[in-house]
């Protein structure tokens, strides 16, 4: 795509996400003609006032021709709602990320996917589980889409791996860090077989609150979710509650009624 860079420098903008995208590709068609358009012409495509200060404050302090070389440092390739590869199922939900950037690949049978999430502090019994039901799915070409994260996440792109299938991992930073450290090289090993996505620049650390977005993504790129050992408190039933709105199927690993990682929370039937 010619005006990918355009795409990309918006992302750098804060406050500019789907609903702003919307509002600037339909008025202007092109978003190169959108990134060099006065305040007034921004105006007229109905963004909001603190939006377009946003935008003519921060737009010449980004190097856009830089921000591409870094991308291609990194091997990453850039993805917008508009192209052919952007994930079909991911287009299916409301508040779908205008742009995704990857490293690795990703693939027409990516389509069938599950996303499997869950604890951080598993036990014994919620690896073995994990590794046992990720393996069968991943030999049956079911690609595995996770977190990246300690436990049960780590767990499932281990077992994809191991078992030959493909495996996603969607990341709450940008694609220049791995987060946590201690899975670079779980990560290289996926990009060589799936791919590390996230909507979020480069350099954009791993804050918090980028999580619980970084969660509808994992849904939505999926057909359903798979919970392993959730606690009450679990960022994992984000991912649930992402699914029941993007109208996905839910799973959940029986385990022991005296556990934590196993109670249900309340308001989950």
């Amino acid at each position: 795509m010619t005006d990918a860079k355009y795409w990309v420098g918006f992302t750098l903008i804060p406050g500019i996400g789907r609903a702003r995208f919307s509002l600037i590709e339909r008025y202007f068609g092109d978003l190169e003609q959108a990134w060099h358009a006065s305040a007034s012409e921004l105006k007229m495509a109905g963004l909001d006032d603190r939006s377009i200060k946003a935008i003519v404050a921060r737009r010449p302090r980004i190097d856009l021709d830089s921000e591409m070389d870094k991308l291609e440092r990194y091997k990453v390739t850039v993805l917008t709602w508009r192209d052919e590869a952007y994930p079909s199922r991911l287009k299916e939900i409301y508040d779908l990320p205008p742009v995704l950037y990857v490293r690795g690949s990703l693939a027409p049978e990516d389509d069938w996917s599950l996303a499997v999430v869950g604890t951080r502090r598993h036990t014994y019994y919620g690896r073995e589980v994990t590794e046992q039901i990720v393996g069968d799915l991943a030999r049956n070409r079911i690609t595995i889409v996770s977190g990246l994260a300690r436990g049960i996440d780590a767990t499932a792109h281990r077992a994809a791996l191991d078992a030959g299938g493909r495996t996603i991992a969607i990341c709450g930073c940008g694609l220049d860090i791995v987060y946590p450290s201690d899975h670079v090289k779980l990560a290289r090993e996926i990009m060589e077989r799936g791919a590390l996505v996230s909507e979020l620049p480069l350099g954009t650390r791993p804050k918090a609150e980028n999580f619980p977005r970084r969660n509808r993504i994992m849904s939505g790129m999926s057909l359903g979710v798979l919970v392993v050992e959730a606690g009450e408190t679990s960022g994992a039933l984000i991912t649930v509650g992402w699914a029941l709105e993007h109208n996905r199927e839910v799973f959940a690993v029986p385990g022991s009624v005296l556990s934590p990682a196993q109670r249900r929370p309340p308001g989950y039937a």
